[in-house]
């Protein structure tokens, strides 16, 4: 259903896709799934096909030279994330749980959390999303490098925030982040998160 009513949405950013930047409309990834299994991850194409090899790596921030124009736009509105339908629709995702990651980006977490936080499906969208909705902000201000950036200050606390939402797993839980989703691409300022769920991990910041 949800591929049928995106589809006016879906049809004209791949026409856009495909006429500008490198002509990709695709981006498949290697992501971990649950219970620790890997699948192919699907979004539209925001950024230049190298760019996993060039400075920043798998890390983005912000103004980062290797986003294509209408990627911009397209990673502002999240509209980028839409092709991930499908792989709801296969079985590989749900529409709210943990984020899939990539091996490298899985490392740094505690093998506590390594354990249990594919014990259910990764979400196309989830709690340390709708929280680190500012992650290119954080990395770009930092004094460390991005990945010792992402290792020291985001994976401990996203970490801690996958755990709560496993704590707190619910159909009412996941209401609210899926609204919580849609509320904060339209005012990414909004403190509206930490009103709904009040006792949250409180996040260390690492000089």
């Amino acid at each position: 259903m949800a591929i049928l009513v995106l589809s006016p949405l879906l049809v004209p950013v791949m026409i856009v896709l495909k006429c500008t930047g490198e002509h990709d409309i695709f981006y498949g990834q290697t992501r971990i799934g649950r219970n620790n299994r890997h699948f192919k991850i699907w979004k539209f194409a925001t950024m230049l096909r190298n760019s996993p090899n060039m400075a920043g790596g798998l890390h983005t921030t912000k103004g980062d030279p290797r986003v294509l124009p209408f990627g911009k736009f397209l990673r502002k509105t999240k509209i980028n994330e839409i092709p991930q339908v499908f792989n709801i629709f296969l079985g590989d995702m749900s529409i709210v749980g943990p984020r899939p990651l990539v091996d490298k980006t899985f490392a740094p977490y505690p093998d506590a959390v390594k354990t249990r936080i594919y014990s259910v499906r990764p979400g196309l969208t989830g709690l340390g999303s709708v929280v680190f909705r500012d992650e290119e902000t954080i990395i770009s201000q930092s004094k460390l490098p991005p990945d010792e950036c992402y290792a020291r200050e985001i994976a401990p606390h996203k970490g801690a925030l996958e755990m709560y939402y496993l704590d707190h797993y619910g159909l009412w839980t996941d209401i609210k982040l899926f609204f919580l989703t849609a509320w904060v691409v339209l005012f990414p300022k909004s403190q509206l998160v930490e009103k709904w769920f009040s006792d949250l991990p409180k996040r260390e910041v690492v000089a």
